[in-house]
């Protein structure tokens, strides 16, 4: 996630003139301060006040900036020390004190450190999910040895049956109860040659 930025104009319209973008700043980390030059070049000076001070830093306070030249100044920020916000300002003076502007600044305890493990560099096993046909498989113990083709000849062959039972018992014909004993036949025949 790039840095937290904020923007003052220098010399925008009168010398000596500071116009920050914002008068205050949340952040949860290192920000960038963006000195924005315009119609004149300036001596700028950066210092960090109140709490803020404590767990911020500028690395160089005292900065040249251009005219329609663009100066970013870093400022670090350790958050690893803090549990709660801290506020402060980043105050920017020019002008050898004559003109100065204030930001406020809040700084946020950053996202909580996470502890990777070595096994998370190893590959995962992908592994499909199990078919509703491979579960009921390996729940009904007689099935878990045999193929998914042969348990879906075999429920349609107790389907098949069950219909031919089911149409026999209603209808009570003696060719009726012929059909049934020739699909029970069928569904043994295949039943034996799938097991083989």
């Amino acid at each position: 996630m790039p840095p937290t930025e904020v923007t003052v104009h220098v010399n925008r319209g009168s010398a000596e003139a500071l116009e920050p973008s914002s008068t205050s700043l949340e952040t949860n980390g290192s920000f960038l301060l963006s000195l924005q030059g315009h119609e004149s070049p300036a001596h700028v000076h950066c210092r960090l006040t109140g709490d803020l001070e404590r767990i911020a830093s500028i690395e160089e306070p005292n900065y040249f900036v251009e005219r329609d030249g663009v100066t970013t100044v870093p400022i670090a920020v350790n958050t690893d020390v803090i549990d709660r916000p801290v506020d402060g300002h980043l105050e920017v003076v020019t002008g050898y004190g004559s003109e100065s502007i204030s930001i406020a600044v809040t700084v946020v305890p950053g996202p909580a450190a996470v502890d990777v493990d070595e096994s998370l560099a190893e590959p995962a096993r992908s592994e499909p999910e199990p078919t509703a046909l491979e579960q009921a498989s390996e729940r009904i113990p007689a099935l878990s040895g045999l193929e998914p083709g042969t348990i879906a000849v075999l429920a349609l062959g107790i389907v098949a049956v069950g219909i031919a039972a089911l149409t026999a018992a209603s209808i009570g014909s003696p060719v009726v109860t012929a059909g049934l004993a020739m699909v029970v036949a069928g569904f043994a025949v295949a039943l034996f040659l799938l097991l083989q």
